[in-house]
């Protein structure tokens, strides 16, 4: 796509989905690995404070409109959610005080997440095509769907992580935390600490990378699959039959794969609140 052929005739396939999959980031160079400590995914992080935003917009115009009686759509479904949320919450974890915080952050998470995921519903080339007509650089790259991006998956949760700690100190205080960092799970034998240690380790960090992980893999996974459909109707002016049938093939797997994928975003959000809450509810219990 960098070069003068691939400009005058069109990026290839590879070219095409290489270009999508790469940030536009604070290094000003193309950048496709997955996690640099030196460069910050400028993308990302403005499509994950717009969610934000929109989330906290969204729940403040309901809360503002809230009525007694007869509710609207969409305080009923936030009304649903907000339910669901607490229920869960209730069931998970059995520290009434540290509810107050985590079933409100289960209920943001919950949200925040799916509004991120949504952005995967967008047209492909919608965004990135105007903010190349913005920048005036028909090279410009634009990722939009912030939780196909490891870099921000893994940063919640190591979010999660923080507030687990937090709360393993604040129920157990340092000592007992300490204690069972050392202790846990094969006993208090002084030959067992240096196991039992490693062996909490290996816990906290196989469930922050498998927290990440998994919401990553399912949105970048989702948002590979949209690129191959795009590419698919891309192909209409092909000879032949070929492409009105690759046109026709594209609209019926689009509209199949976004009426799935929108059981995946809501799932995908659901789940990794659950963890949240479940991890949080680990920390509340002593071995």
């Amino acid at each position: 796509m960098a070069t003068e052929t691939a400009a005058a005739h069109g990026p290839t396939a590879s070219e095409y989905i290489s270009h999508h999959l790469t940030h536009l980031n604070s290094s000003g160079h193309p950048q496709t690995s997955i996690i640099d400590f030196s460069i910050i995914n400028l993308d990302t992080l403005t499509f994950s404070v717009l969610m934000g935003v929109l989330g906290l917009f969204a729940m403040w115009r309901v809360a503002s409109r809230v009525t007694s009686g007869v509710p609207g759509r969409m305080q009923a479904a936030v009304e649903i959610v907000m339910e669901m949320v607490a229920n869960q919450a209730k069931g998970i974890i059995h520290h009434e005080e540290s509810r107050k915080f985590v079933a409100p952050l289960a209920l943001t998470v919950f949200i925040w997440i799916f509004l991120m995921n949504a952005l995967d519903f967008l047209p492909v080339d919608l965004l990135p095509l105007l903010w190349q007509t913005v920048t005036g650089n028909h090279h410009a790259f634009l990722r939009v769907v912030p939780t196909a991006d490891l870099n921000s998956t893994l940063g919640m949760a190591i979010g999660v992580l923080l507030i687990c700690f937090y709360y393993n100190i604040r129920i157990k205080g340092v000592g007992g935390w300490v204690h069972e960092l050392f202790t846990a799970p094969f006993g208090s034998h002084p030959l067992l600490y240096p196991i039992n240690f490693a062996m909490q380790i290996i816990e906290f960090l196989a469930k922050t990378i498998s927290h990440g992980m998994r919401l990553f893999g399912n949105m970048y996974a989702g948002e590979l699959v949209f690129m191959l459909i795009a590419l698919m109707g891309a192909a209409w002016s092909s000879a032949g039959l070929t492409g009105p049938l690759l046109w026709a093939g594209h609209v019926v797997a689009g509209t199949a794969w976004a009426i799935f994928h929108l059981l995946i975003v809501v799932l995908q959000a659901f789940i990794f609140m659950m963890l949240t809450l479940v991890y949080i509810g680990q920390a509340h219990e002593s071995h």
